[in-house]
C-alpha cells in the first residue's frame, strides 16, 4: 500500500482519495494545457468544476456493483489519461495509487496479458518475492511466456480462486 493512502477494512481505498487522484490527473493532462492555450479563459474554470463533479460520479461507477460499467469507465479513464500508440505500461508505484488499485481490481493490467513478478507484486501490494512464493505454492498461475497472467492478479484482488496457468 502506498504511504498516505487511506485504506478501508476491505482493502479498498476511500473514494475521496480516488476522486482527488482523478481530478489531479485530468488537471495535469487536460485542463492545465488547455488553460495555457486559452490564456486563462473562464471556460477552463467551468471545466474544472465539471471535472470535479463528474469525477465523483466516475469514482462511484468504478466502485459500484455494475462490473461492465466499471470496466468501461476504467478503459475510458486510462485512454484519456494515457493516450498514445504504445501499450499502457505505468510505473510499478502507480499500482499502489487509488486509481491503480481500482484498475487492478476491475480490469487487471489493460496493456498486457502477463506481467513481471515485480509488476504483479506492485498490483497486489506485495513484494516480487511474495509473488514468486504465491506462484511456487500454486496460489497464482505462471504465464507460459513468463510472469503472471494479468487476469489472475485481477481475480485474486477480487477474491476469486485461481483458474490455472493457461489464461
Amino acid at each position: 500500500m502506498t504511504p498516505g493512502v487511506k485504506c478501508r477494512e476491505d482493502g479498498r481505498v476511500a473514494d475521496d482519495e480516488l476522486v482527488e487522484q482523478i481530478v489531479r490527473a485530468l488537471d495535469v493532462r487536460l485542463l492545465d494545457p488547455l488553460d495555457v492555450l486559452l490564456e486563462g479563459d473562464d471556460a477552463v474554470a467551468a471545466l474544472r468544476s465539471l471535472v470535479r463533479a463528474r469525477s465523483r460520479r466516475w469514482a462511484a461507477t468504478l466502485r459500484g456493483d455494475d462490473e461492465t460499467a466499471a470496466v468501461m469507465m476504467t478503459a475510458r479513464l486510462i485512454a484519456t489519461l494515457h493516450p498514445g500508440d504504445g501499450p499502457f505500461d505505468p510505473p510499478a508505484d502507480w499500482w499502489g495509487t487509488p486509481l491503480g488499485q481500482v484498475v487492478a481490481r476491475r480490469a487487471g493490467h489493460m496493456g498486457a496479458e502477463s506481467v513481471s513478478y515485480a509488476t504483479a507484486g506492485a498490483m497486489l501490494g506485495i513484494t516480487r518475492q511474495g509473488v514468486h512464493d504465491l506462484v511456487r505454492r500454486g496460489r497464482l498461475p505462471r504465464h507460459p511466456d513468463g510472469g503472471v497472467p494479468s487476469a489472475a492478479i485481477r481475480d485474486r484482488l477480487r477474491g476469486e480462486p485461481p483458474r490455472g496457468g493457461d489464461q
